[in-house]
């Protein structure tokens, strides 16, 4: 088209002429493709209205204005075909993590071999840290690693005899199996099939311009076909359809849906293209899996429990276990080395570290012989009652216990488990805020632990217990309910993430197989920033919609002006030009900033809170001193000496952490949350634990050298439960509504 206008300017007519056919032939060659293509596919396409102006130019020997036809196609095609660049649904994460090969057991020692050669009655060798290659059962014990098929974070111990499935990881020693199936015929073969049936049956994106085609295609054609009988001029005819030609469709909802992908991903969340942006615009129903998304996934220390006889203070049993357990590859151990480090504990190198499948591990550290286990393989007879109360609180609490001893002495157990992410429960809020209806949660863990986190975070179902198969049958019946959205971080959530409306996989911390099935991957490990994305998609949407409305009501009122013979064809694709300007210049508007879950602190406010947050951490184990000595005050002889050195404890360092969060850390989130009656639960909390710690106080120094009665010590244990349980619900609620706005401190 510029050719033909540098030619027209040169005096070149014919020349000029003859570029501006080319122009318009090619445009019309590429229309004639697409509506092959979308009759095939038995959809409806504005196409047709472009593919008739640009005949209908060259009918009535107007090729100037099909060739600014042919560009404003053209560029429409180009922008469209930006907004729908979405990643495919590779396998490739998935396929890469499958085992290769296997080490079959020989006369001559392990063979490694295809793990297509595997065949039933085989025996394997799978070595630490390696994936199961095929299914299988125990010919030992063996530790595993089940999430990625369960989504189950902590480790499972398996006895001899116990059938394991393949893609689990092997956490502990050396296991041995015999091969139950082929690798074919395994648990991870069938997996990697669900995701693909389930990619398979994911409905097609439809184009917002196609929407409008089965009303506006008949209009215009009618409208052009009267114009040009009344007028008895075939030119009229296509000057209407000149200035019909869909391009506000073609060009403006493509821009707005580009604003939106562009927009998320500065908020850390990548869309794969437009169809996914439009899909999770619509989403009402949000699934859940619980591993790695509402919890952080990985195991994390909660208490070190010590007898209130021992000579060692937990602090110290949690050094001595975290420096023995630095030598260890189990999952539990960096769990363990991570809290103590937390801690500021100095760790010592150890020596003569031994680790015994189904025993534990053993060494020396600082001249201490120490063993890290199970209770039941590390005291002989009856267990002692403050590690029999440990280990029933671990049971309680869905906790994992390790027995810890020092010097062949009992010394402590440390409690572990997979904590709520704090910012979970105002995700949901925040979500349901974004328009989701209904929020469910889908694991593969045990029952009470789902319901535990489920009421924690306010969903509104939860279904345990599921494997990847169920999953993927839930997401469909909740799917033909409803449009859905399914979040997840494991390979075992790609089935369900492929079947979805939309899938969003959480990606912080590596890329995964759910992450190559998503539509939706979230870069950042804040699953808050999901609320934000559903907004900017509903927001791009909106926008889409108000500019394809206006730049067709317009070309509306310019058909009519043409239709009654005042636009010629050039002119009124000159006049459509200026109609896209207009629906562009809306579509730009996606943007700008819109309504945003995610709060904006200063960078001062931001350090603020990340000291008050290492302090909080530190003060935990005082907390949970509460409830330790609490129970130790369960039988006689009564010794109220740990209880007040708890008191003097609790006073000089848990209410100097209050009183400095009251301080500086409340205003923070007052100014970020729109005001003090956002902060006002927590000083009201703030106030009862100092009243509950003065009472403490007060009752345990009224008379020292007096001998404590039943009684004294009845309302000693009633205020310190009490208290814990203040303390506990205080720590939860500011995790949630303090902390969690604040991203983590940096690694040192």
């Amino acid at each position: 088209m510029l050719a033909g206008l540098a030619l027209a300017a040169a005096g070149a007519g014919p020349a000029a002429r003859g570029a501006w056919v080319a122009a318009t032939l090619i445009g019309l060659g590429y229309s004639t493709a697409t509506l092959i293509a979308a009759a095939r596919r038995r959809e409806a396409s504005v196409d047709v209205i472009a593919w008739l102006a640009l005949a209908g130019a060259l009918w009535v020997d107007e090729p100037l204005a099909g060739a600014v036809i042919a560009v404003m196609l053209a560029s429409g095609v180009l922008l469209e075909a930006r907004a729908q660049a979405r990643a495919r649904r590779e396998l490739s994460a998935l396929v890469a993590r499958a085992p290769r090969t296997a080490r079959r057991e020989t006369g001559s020692g392990p063979l490694e071999i295809p793990v297509a050669e595997v065949v039933i009655g085989d025996r394997l060798v799978v070595g630490s840290g390696e994936i199961v290659p095929v299914d299988g059962r125990l010919l030992g014990p063996a530790v595993l690693d089940e999430s990625a098929l369960t989504g189950e974070p902590l480790p499972v111990e398996r006895r001899a005899g116990e059938d394991v499935r393949s893609g689990v990881v092997n956490a502990g020693s050396p296991a041995r199996l015999t091969a139950t199936a082929t690798a074919e015929a395994s648990t991870y073969a069938g997996v990697v099939r669900l995701v693909g049936q389930a990619q398979a049956q994911s409905a097609p994106f439809v184009r917002i311009a196609d929407r409008f085609a089965i009303a506006f295609v008949p209009l215009t054609l009618l409208l052009a076909g009267i114009a040009g009988a009344v007028a008895g001029d075939p030119a009229r005819a296509v000057a209407v359809l000149v200035v019909a030609t869909p391009c506000p469709l073609l060009l403006a909802a493509p821009i707005a849906i580009i604003s939106g992908i562009s927009r998320a991903a500065r908020r850390g969340v990548i869309v794969k293209g437009g169809a996914a942006l439009e899909r999770l615009a619509a989403g009402r129903v949000l699934l859940f899996d619980k591993t790695g998304t509402l919890t952080a996934g990985r195991p994390a220390l909660t208490d070190v429990v010590t007898p209130a006889d021992g000579e060692l203070p937990d602090a110290e049993v949690l050094r001595l276990a975290a420096s023995l357990d630095q030598s260890s590859a189990h999952v539990l151990a960096g769990a363990i080395v991570t809290a103590a480090r937390d801690r500021g504990l100095h760790l010592s190198p150890p020596a003569g570290v031994r680790e015994r499948h189904g025993y534990g591990v053993d060494g020396t550290v600082d001249g201490h012989r120490v063993r890290l286990g199970k209770a039941s393989t590390m005291t002989a007879g009856p267990a002692p009652a403050w590690v029999r109360r440990a280990r029933r609180r671990a049971a309680l609490d869905g906790s994992l216990a390790v027995f810890a001893t020092v010097d062949e002495a009992p010394a402590g157990v440390l409690l572990l488990a997979d904590p709520v992410r704090p910012q979970a429960p105002r995700m949901v809020r925040a979500l349901r805020g974004a328009g989701i209806t209904r929020v469910v949660l889908v694991t593969g863990d045990h029952a009470d632990t789902a319901e535990a986190v489920g009421r924690v975070v306010g969903v509104d179902a939860v279904h345990a217990d599921r494997d990847p198969g169920d999953k993927l049958t839930l997401v469909r019946a909740e799917q033909d309910r409803a449009p859905t959205i399914m979040v997840g971080d494991g390979i075992n959530d790609a089935p369900a993430l492929a079947a979805a409306g939309v899938g969003v996989a959480l990606a912080a911390r590596g890329a995964t197989a759910s992450a190559e099935a998503a539509d939706v991957v979230l870069t950042v490990d804040r699953i808050d920033a999901l609320a934000d994305a559903i907004l900017i998609a509903r927001r791009s949407r909106t926008v889409a919609r108000w500019a394809v409305t206006v730049g067709m009501g317009l070309s509306a009122a310019a058909m009519l002006v043409a239709a009654a013979g005042y636009l010629p064809p050039v002119a009124g694709a000159l006049v459509q030009e200026g109609i896209d300007v207009a629906a562009i210049a809306i579509a730009l508007t996606a943007l700008l900033p819109g309504r945003s879950h995610t709060v904006r602190l200063t960078l001062a406010d931001v350090a603020t809170a990340q000291r008050l947050h290492t302090q909080h951490r530190e003060v935990l184990p005082l907390v949970e001193r509460v409830r330790t000595v609490a129970d130790e005050l369960s039988q006689p002889p009564y010794d109220l000496g740990p209880a007040r050195r708890l008191a003097d404890d609790l006073q000089v360092r848990l209410l100097a952490h209050e009183h400095a969060e009251e301080a500086e850390l409340l205003p923070i989130v007052s100014r970020a949350l729109g005001g003090a009656e956002a902060t006002s639960g927590f000083s009201r909390t703030h106030a009862e634990i100092e009243h509950q710690i003065g009472r403490l106080h007060r009752i345990l120094t009224d008379d020292p050298a007096e001998r404590a009665e039943a009684e004294d010590i009845t309302d000693v244990r009633r205020l310190l439960y009490g208290l814990y349980a203040i303390l506990r619900l205080h720590n939860a609620q500011e995790e949630e509504g303090a902390f969690s706005l604040v991203p983590d401190a940096p690694a040192p």
